[in-house]
């Protein structure tokens, strides 16, 4: 039997034996036994883990005073996920250590001899250097992001929400599929659901679309030769984005209150509601009304977002060169169509990767549906979906969460969310232009 077979059959049986045993490779084989020791040190953890992620708990139907004693179901799906991401790595791990003993033990079939410790960590720094530094932050990144993914994403299929199942009174238990099965089947939440989706939609498409035609249209009047001061104009400009979204959307919320807002005690004053909206009898709806509450987010939402392109597009537009213009000038070409053929697919091309992270960007929207009209109005779904007119899907799932402790509803929402931006965006980041070749 040759080395590399011998380690290899030597490392599947105890990680790091067939280093020690056959390729000699002592500290390397004393490291990877180390690891395996750990892991059958605390292996009790990761069955309890796994065993706690399967069942979500046994123990209940304590009396009130000794329901401490009963299993706590988000938490042994905590440690199980915990501990089957602790397992897979560990799995990598013996996977490795099989494949090293291969190597290296073809290697010494060869002819070829090992190098030493010492020599093979200096090598292995140099060749690791990049992933070494990046160690750190993947693992961070491992049980501070993907594991709330997956925490997530496991909540979706289980019936954790109020009233009946709220640990520790009352264990949690897995369901599959049948949350998705109550959004489809079941007409209120079907409605409510398809309603809300559309609206997100939309609301994401002409969000981005009017910050983008606003900070373009701002950008080119004042890249016009015919406008001075432009940096006062600037200024001015860009205040809307330099004041905290928060207070601005919390003092648009209060000019726009239908009874007491300064807005409509204007428009009374000077007699523009009694002689235009007269139908309306005393007050503008601004947020009152369904129709008018979800124009009335997308105008803020252009106030709040167009600064940000203006000052984004006015610097890729001085950075095109004005020999393109004054060839175009030569060959005829009118201001129109220097815009049309120069200045329009220079400005998409530099910014699609921002107008992509834009658009994701506001289908989770938050603060600016919430902070106007907490979703509202009521009314125009079921109030058992606790959901408004304006309500987009982030703002519905906080509602669910806060106001109806709907958990698993709510974690289902979420991944609704995920599979949808993830995938758009990885799409047209992947067909976009300016991630191709590295070039613009």
């Amino acid at each position: 039997m040759n080395k590399a077979k011998k380690a290899g059959i030597c490392s599947t049986l105890f990680m790091g034996l067939g280093q020690i045993t056959v390729n000699k490779e002592y500290m390397k084989g004393i490291i990877f036994a180390v690891i395996e020791i750990v892991a059958l040190l605390n292996f009790k953890f990761f069955t309890s883990g796994i065993r706690g992620l399967a069942t979500l708990g046994r123990v209940t139907g304590y009396p009130v005073e000794e329901v401490a004693k009963s299993d706590h179901s988000i938490r042994l799906l905590i440690v199980g996920i915990m501990s089957s991401i602790l397992l897979g790595i560990i799995v990598i791990s013996y996977i490795f250590n099989i494949l090293d003993a291969i190597h290296s033990g073809k290697k010494l079939d060869r002819g070829f001899s090992l190098p030493n410790f010492k020599r093979f960590m200096k090598d292995f720094w140099d060749k690791a250097f990049p992933y070494i530094m990046m160690a750190p932050a993947l693992i961070l990144v491992v049980f501070f992001v993907l594991m709330p993914i997956i925490f997530g994403i496991a909540l979706a299929f289980t019936n954790y929400g109020f009233p009946n199942n709220l640990p520790q009174k009352n264990l949690v238990s897995w369901v599959g599929f049948g949350n998705i099965s109550k959004i489809v089947k079941l007409p209120m939440w079907n409605n409510a659901f398809v309603g809300i989706f559309s609206w997100t939609v939309i609301w994401a498409v002409l969000a981005t679309f009017t910050c983008f035609s606003g900070g373009l249209l701002v950008a080119l009047l004042l890249n016009s030769k015919f406008v001075k001061y432009k940096k006062f104009w600037r200024t001015i400009f860009i205040l809307p984005y330099s004041v905290p979204g928060l207070i601005s959307l919390l003092v648009w919320s209060n000019m726009l209150n239908g009874q007491f807002g300064p807005i409509n005690m204007t428009l009374k004053q000077f007699g523009i509601i009694d002689t235009y909206f007269g139908v309306l009898k005393t007050n503008i709806g601004w947020l009152s009304d369904p129709l008018t509450a979800r124009i009335t987010v997308i105008l803020v939402n252009l106030w709040l977002g167009f600064p940000y392109f203006m000052a984004l597009l006015t610097g890729i537009m001085t950075s095109i060169s004005e020999e393109m213009y004054e060839a175009a000038e030569i060959d005829g070409a009118t201001n129109i169509q220097k815009f049309r053929f120069i200045t329009l697919p220079m400005v998409i091309i530099a910014t699609t990767p921002l107008i992509i992270m834009s658009f994701s960007a506001n289908f989770n929207n938050f603060g600016a549906i919430y902070f106007l009209t907490q979703g509202g109005p009521s009314g125009t779904y079921n109030p058992a979906v606790n959901a408004g007119a304006t309500d987009i899907l982030i703002t519905w799932i906080y509602k669910l969460t806060i106001d109806k402790q709907m958990y698993n509803i709510a974690a289902l929402m979420s991944l609704i969310i995920f599979i949808i931006i993830g995938g758009f965006s990885f799409y047209n980041f992947k067909n976009t232009k300016a991630f191709k070749d590295d070039e613009f």
